[in-house]
């Protein structure tokens, strides 16, 4: 089995996921993934016509994210027709899955030179309409076998259920901005951002739009619960309510609310890429390796939690790579909800500064299809500053998942 090389990642700022806020609500998500796959192919000069697939992850398909993303944002990237895409959804975590997807191909043999990548326009939710499947009324026959409550509400759940208090979510919030500043300050995102450009040739966005550097515990202790209420709206003509989904399987849950719009990942628009080879093709077309990929994994979990797969994952993926926790020397694990990710670190007993040490998604925001590239991205990144060796990334996706991947700097 062949192995599958990193060449390079790039993606875009992320902008605020509102329209009349955002500096990239106004933009076709299709534009916003050709920039990423524009910049890939300059940057390395690639002959667009020799990439055998193109493989995004996009969750909200639907309206103008509709119609196989990665193929439109390749022909408006000015790709040769040649190149072909293809867009896949598994929720957040369709930005691992697409390079998991796109490295599987290179080392199965089938491919030589891939692309997989993602983009969310998460200001478009709202004007598209992104219904969730998991509180269908028509679909009553596996809400009764594998209730699925709005992940928010799972995020307390969780919170209730392993103790976790309002000042450690909120502390993890504001340790989040903090190195989000500092990574800014100190240029650590710098050789994977691109910025975005109107279709004018006007600048529309060359920075994090999102992270509050100035967020203090004291000024998230002034924030009410996001969820409490959402918790007891009746979703249907029944009454049923998310808590009572969760109820369900957790029948003397007394859930505590802890979780808010500072403690919580943030809603904005981006787009990523990640460009991969074999090692064949890269020798022949004198392409360095920046990272190979040593290991990948998925796990499924409780539906009703929802967000407590990325342990089992990175537990996963670790035997199927053959190391320890202790060969990793950076991990990335999604801020979908500061809960998550302080489990994560409690559970695994991880070193506090081995992880998201450039901060998280509670301080610069998670564009759900985009989010795993983006961190593939990130943590490459990293491991060239630090000159360190592994990396993983995982993080929790709706329906109970997770997917997962190790890469080792070369």
């Amino acid at each position: 089995m062949s192995e599958a090389w990193i060449i390079d990642a790039c993606r875009t700022p992320r902008g605020i996921g509102k329209r009349g806020k955002g500096a990239l609500a106004d933009q076709h998500p299709q534009h916003l993934g050709a920039t990423v796959l524009k910049a890939i192919a300059e940057r390395n000069s690639l002959d667009t016509a020799e990439v055998d697939d193109i493989i995004f992850g996009t969750s909200s398909q639907r309206g103008q994210q509709g119609g196989d993303l990665a193929r439109m944002a390749a022909l408006d990237a000015g790709y040769n027709t040649q190149s072909s895409g293809v867009t896949l959804d598994r929720f957040c975590g369709s930005g691992i899955t697409s390079v998991n997807f796109a490295a599987a191909t290179i080392m199965s043999g089938m491919e030589d030179l891939v692309i997989g990548g993602g983009c969310e326009m998460m200001s478009t939710f709202g004007l598209d309409g992104n219904q969730s499947p998991f509180i269908d009324s028509d679909n009553l026959r596996l809400r009764e076998v594998h209730p699925q409550p709005h992940q928010g509400v799972c995020a307390d759940a969780i919170a209730t259920l392993e103790g976790i208090d309002r000042e450690a979510v909120d502390s993890l919030a504001v340790v989040s901005q903090q190195r989000a500043a500092n990574a800014i300050a100190n240029g650590h995102f710098d050789r994977s951002l691109i910025p975005v450009y109107k279709p004018d040739g006007s600048l529309a966005l060359d920075h994090e739009e999102f992270p509050r550097p100035n967020t203090t515990l004291d000024s998230l202790g002034e924030l009410k619960p996001s969820f409490e209420a959402l918790a007891d709206y009746p979703l249907d003509e029944e009454g049923t309510t998310f808590r009572g989904l969760v109820l369900q399987k957790y029948p003397d849950l007394k859930i505590n609310h802890v979780h808010h719009a500072g403690n919580s990942s943030g809603v904005v628009d981006g787009a990523a890429a990640v460009l991969l080879a074999s090692p064949e093709y890269a020798k022949a077309h004198g392409m360095k390796p920046r990272a190979r990929i040593v290991a990948m994994a998925n796990v499924g979990d409780s539906p009703t939690l929802m967000l407590n797969a990325p342990v089992p994952a990175a537990k996963k993926v670790l035997t199927k790579a053959g190391l320890q926790l202790s060969d990793i020397d950076l991990f990335e694990i999604n801020e979908a909800f500061s809960v998550v990710a302080e489990k994560f670190i409690s559970d695994l007993d991880l070193d506090r500064n081995k992880v998201n040490v450039n901060g998280g998604a509670m301080a610069l925001g998670h564009p759900i299809g985009a989010t795993g590239s983006i961190l593939i991205g990130t943590v490459l990144d990293e491991l060239e500053r630090q000159d360190k060796q592994f990396g993983l990334v995982t993080m929790c996706a709706a329906g109970g998942m997770a997917p997962a991947i190790i890469i080792e700097r070369v």
